[in-house]
């Protein structure tokens, strides 16, 4: 009698399986533009769809004489998403279209841009820095603890660090090279953070009400707490439009320092013998962070810059926050659309508990921090 056995899948086996579902993400691997019509079909159906389900809540809670409360066409469109993806299944046909809700995400906020001046800039960014700094070292270094006590790997703590406290999976990408992480390693770390980020999408703007954070207090907690941009963007327009845009804005100057904590990281892990040497002198540093900085961020203060000296009238200023608005409609439905429950679940429970660690730490330390500041300091943005 014969006995058929299958292999087990080696180590790289799984890295390959990883690093093709990496590939899945991005949003250009396709080069016929025809394949994304689907998709981007699908994403303006979700979003408006989400709109209508707003606006048809509330008109059925007057209706039957309740008093229902306010959910965002951001949530809706998310679930929405989600129902799709988790019970019927993404088509592949939608995926190229779907993926590209990253690509609105950055076009959204680059346009976002035209709704403040230079000045708000500054001032805003200035403040949410310092904020930003306390907060990434303190939760930083909570993580990298109890990364260690859990017994994972220095390099998945480290990924995992860097995602929660600068900017979710475009850090844990941007590292991945830098640290030399293997592939199995990057895909905990992404699939720990995408399932916290969808956690703090629901579980933060009625938390935030309950506390009775101001829009302003909200969008600052939002873009200091929430990792991944557009989980973060979802997060701030759920609670208000003015928490939303504050939280895009925080969130921007989290992604500007992302170069920065990236070059931390491969310098600690270079001088053990683990990763690429770094070539000497301050060029080459300054190239390294230039390589890994987000170009969008620079988009969006181009065009805040462009408003502020007065290139556009206020009608073009109004169309270009439309347009913005729009582009976050894709983005929105793109969140659900994208997140396969399933696929999170199977990422094991210690990098997961990190993750609900590093959240926990990050959502306290920042919260106390947006108290401190604005009712204590008095810096409310007024």
């Amino acid at each position: 009698m014969t006995h058929s056995t299958t292999a087990e899948p080696t180590a790289a086996d799984r890295d390959a399986a990883q690093l093709e579902a990496l590939a899945e993400t991005d949003p250009f691997r396709s080069r016929n533009p025809l394949d994304y019509v689907p998709g981007i079909l699908l994403l303006l159906a979700v979003g408006l769809l989400g709109k209508f389900c707003e606006k048809w809540w509330l008109q059925l809670g007057a209706a039957l004489g309740w008093k229902v409360p306010d959910i965002e066409y951001v949530l809706w469109a998310i679930v929405i998403g989600l129902i799709i993806t988790n019970v019927f299944g993404l088509h592949k046909v939608f995926k190229p279209g779907v993926a590209t809700f990253e690509f609105w995400l950055k076009a959204g906020i680059v346009l976002l841009g035209a709704r403040f001046v230079i000045g708000d800039v500054a001032k805003l960014g200035g403040t949410s820095l310092i904020q930003i700094l306390v907060d990434m070292t303190l939760a930083g270094t909570i993580i990298l603890l109890v990364a260690h006590w859990l017994g994972l790997s220095g390099k998945l703590g480290s990924l995992l660090a860097i995602g929660t406290s600068i900017c979710g999976v475009s850090a844990i990408i941007a590292a991945r090279g830098a640290i030399r992480a293997k592939n199995t390693e990057v895909g905990y770390a992404i699939a720990a953070i995408l399932t916290l980020g969808a956690v703090s999408l629901f579980v933060l703007p009625p938390l935030g009400h309950a506390i009775g954070l101001s829009d302003h207090e909200f969008g600052l907690w939002a873009g200091l707490a929430v990792d991944n941009t557009a989980e973060t963007t979802a997060t701030g327009y759920a609670f208000s439009d003015e928490a939303g845009d504050l939280a895009v804005l925080v969130k921007s100057v989290r992604n500007s320092l992302i170069g920065f904590v990236v070059l931390g990281f491969a310098l600690f892990w270079s001088g053990r013998g683990q990763a690429d040497r770094l070539a000497p002198g301050f060029g080459a540093k300054a190239a390294f962070v230039w390589a890994k900085f987000p170009k969008f961020v620079l988009g969006f203060l181009a065009v805040s810059l462009l408003v502020t000296i007065g290139a556009f009238s206020t009608e073009q200023v109004a169309n270009l926050g439309n347009l913005s608005r729009w582009a976050f409609l894709f983005t929105f439905a793109g969140v659900g659309l994208s997140t396969d429950i399933r696929a999170l679940v199977k990422t094991g429970w210690r990098p997961l508990v990190v993750a609900v660690v590093g959240l926990a730490s990050v959502a306290v330390i920042s919260l106390g921090l947006v108290l401190f500041t604005s009712r204590v300091l008095g810096w409310n943005g007024s």
